[in-house]
């Protein structure tokens, strides 16, 4: 089992940053993939960004592609979402999810608003 905790969510206006934290209960010893997807009202979950363990390759939804960036600290056992020029369009519910051994452990969601 492995929980997952985000954190750094809030109100933003259009232009602005903001940067998710998402820290896993426990070290992670095995190849996994871990990132970050979104919801908006009405819409399918997403992909947004993903980095792998072992690799360090990473993944990001095109839209993203320049202004997201996602980076990791195995020490902290902690994912980060940078996110500079942020649009409205961004606007959701950000889930952390990390894919190991064929199971999909996901967070309870942080709530990001880009609004003037």
């Amino acid at each position: 089992q492995v929980q997952l905790v985000e954190s750094g969510g809030g109100l933003v206006q259009p232009g602005g940053s903001l940067r998710l934290s998402c820290a896993a209960s426990r070290f992670i010893s095995s190849s996994y993939a871990m990132g970050w997807y979104r919801q908006a009202p009405g819409k399918e979950r997403e992909l947004v960004a993903r980095i792998f363990s072992l690799s360090g390759t990473t993944n990001y939804k095109d839209s993203v592609k320049g202004r997201f960036t996602i980076s990791r600290d195995n020490a902290k056992k902690t994912v980060y979402l940078q996110m500079n020029s942020l649009k409205p369009e961004d606007t959701a519910v950000y889930y952390c999810n990390i894919f190991i051994a064929s199971i999909n452990y996901w967070g309870q969601g942080t709530q990001v608003t880009v609004s003037s």
